[in-house]
């Protein structure tokens, strides 16, 4: 998951997934435009093991995460270089020379990208809304078969609530479900689906660590993980009469 290299950045003309517009209207007498996105909607489903009292997340590479830190770390001042040694030739290196296939570009700032692990974050199993034949629970439960292995029937998803997501980009709204599995239900390894490019780590949090786990800065994380651990404290830790240590 983490060697990332070849990396080629272009413009984006053409897309199955973002569709670029830019509208404009007049509010209160104010003539107006704004730049946006057109997606899909999606689903996000927070996984409950009750075998072992933990959460199950997914954890994979997000290039969209790690180019914006690529962008952040360039903006900041480069370290002063080192003085040559004494008797050292003043005279700069030729620039080293891009290898077979690379671009100049890429090869003058390959040294400049960050770890792959940048743009690795923790997710609840998520997936879009891009099979109108199938309802959201539908769509939610075969995501969690492909991305954690477990089978879970459609009537075992509680749907927790829908929301907008990058209402300044996109508005696109996502639906979150809660299931219950136990160890019974694993069917498989899950890890995505490959043939879509997906390459997806399973990664459970036991529940008295999930609140450190959701409000730790150094743990890269979507919103939705926060959200519902809140949520499941809320609405069924007395149910369990257990603790989620807030």
């Amino acid at each position: 998951m983490e060697e990332i290299n070849n990396i080629d950045v272009t413009p984006c003309t053409e897309s199955d997934y973002l569709k670029p517009f830019r509208v404009h209207y007049n509010q209160n007498g104010t003539k107006k435009s704004w730049d946006f996105m057109r997606t899909h909607d999606s689903v996000s489903v927070l996984i409950f093991n009750t075998s072992s009292h933990c959460f199950v997340l997914v954890k994979q590479f997000r290039p969209a995460v790690y180019m914006c830190e690529w962008e952040r770390n360039k903006t900041q001042p480069p370290q002063s270089a080192e003085k040559p040694e004494e008797g050292a030739s003043e005279a700069a290196a030729p620039a080293a020379e891009p290898q077979e296939g690379q671009s100049a570009a890429e090869g003058e700032s390959s040294s400049q990208w960050p770890p792959a692990t940048a743009g690795v974050t923790y997710e609840l199993c998520a997936g879009l809304v891009d099979k109108p034949n199938l309802s959201l629970e539908e769509i939610a439960r075969q995501e969690v078969l492909e991305e954690c292995g477990y089978d879970v029937p459609v009537a075992k998803l509680k749907r927790i609530t829908s929301y907008r997501s990058g209402v300044g980009v996109t508005g696109a709204k996502q639906t979150m479900f809660y299931a219950e599995v136990s160890d019974d239900n694993c069917v498989s390894a899950g890890g995505g689906e490959p043939r879509e490019g997906e390459l997806i780590e399973v990664v459970k949090v036991p529940l008295h660590e999930a609140m450190t786990f959701a409000y730790d800065e150094r743990i890269p994380k979507t919103m939705g993980i926060i959200f519902s651990f809140m949520w499941f404290h809320n609405n069924m830790s007395p149910k369990y009469k257990i603790s989620t240590n807030v």
